[in-house]
């Protein structure tokens, strides 16, 4: 990626996070920072993001054997922690449809090749998986469902793939709820987040001032236990972590 910073095309210029029709403007959007999504997320996490995805490993509770698909796998960094999970499962398959940020969880993974199983890579939809029904156990998504254009209908077709039993498991931002965490967090999602978003991007895309927009209206995190809950999955649990701003859910296909 080039550090020469472009003016924005209007599709990257605003996003409304409740737009039907704002998947080519996200799609647009990631492939602009593709090149720093993983230093922005280490720096906008404080260092915790990666954390953050081994806890959701560690709440799959996997078994050993099984066939994971990590949706909207971005550069692959929860896709390459479940493929060097212990028991290590049978096959990881990463899928994204952001052709650029694919090809870096590529090269990663082609980095780690002898340290582990690889994984495959697939660009995929994640309202239109191209797999077929009931092909994995377990089926994950880290800051994604989010970004679906409609997010009933990605997550039907996240368990759609899952096999009877499987786990589905959704790593996302939430709304904070409580005025007192609300009114501390407002500030750094609104104003300090787009702002380190645009000087380590060295973009002007969006994406930074996206991000707490399409926190705003996503589902919290007992309304998304209860959505998951009405799609038919069953024993859905959840884990709040930093400051009550991300969830980890696991729900289990009945």
């Amino acid at each position: 990626m080039g550090t020469k910073s472009q003016a924005p095309s209007p599709a990257a210029a605003e996003i409304d996070p409740a737009d039907p029709h704002k998947g080519a403007k996200v799609r647009e959007m990631f492939a602009g920072i593709a090149g720093r999504y993983d230093l922005l997320n280490r720096v906008l996490s404080g260092g915790r993001d990666q954390a953050w995805r081994r806890r959701a490993v560690k709440m799959t509770a996997l078994r050993g054997g099984e066939t994971i698909l990590d949706c909207c796998c971005g550069t692959g960094d929860l896709t390459l922690l479940f493929a060097s999970a212990e028991p290590a499962p049978a096959r990881v398959v990463g899928a994204d449809f952001t052709p650029e940020m694919l090809r870096i969880a590529q090269k990663k993974t082609r980095e780690l090749a002898a340290a582990m199983k690889l994984p495959a890579y697939s660009a995929a939809d994640g309202l239109r998986l191209p797999f077929a029904d009931a092909s994995f156990d377990v089926v994950s998504v880290a800051f994604g469902v989010r970004n679906f254009q409609d997010v009933n209908a990605g997550l039907k077709d996240l368990i759609r793939v899952l096999r009877p039993g499987g786990r589905l498991v959704i790593l996302e931002f939430t709304p904070v709820r409580n005025w007192f965490w609300r009114a501390l967090t407002s500030v750094h999602l609104n104003h300090m987040v787009p702002l380190i978003g645009q000087i380590v991007s060295r973009s002007r895309h969006q994406a930074y001032r996206y991000l707490p927009k399409s926190i705003g209206v996503f589902p919290d995190a007992e309304e998304l236990k209860g959505r998951l809950e009405g799609l038919g999955l069953r024993e859905v649990h959840y884990r709040k972590l930093n400051l009550r701003t991300v969830a980890i859910h696991v729900g289990t296909k009945g």
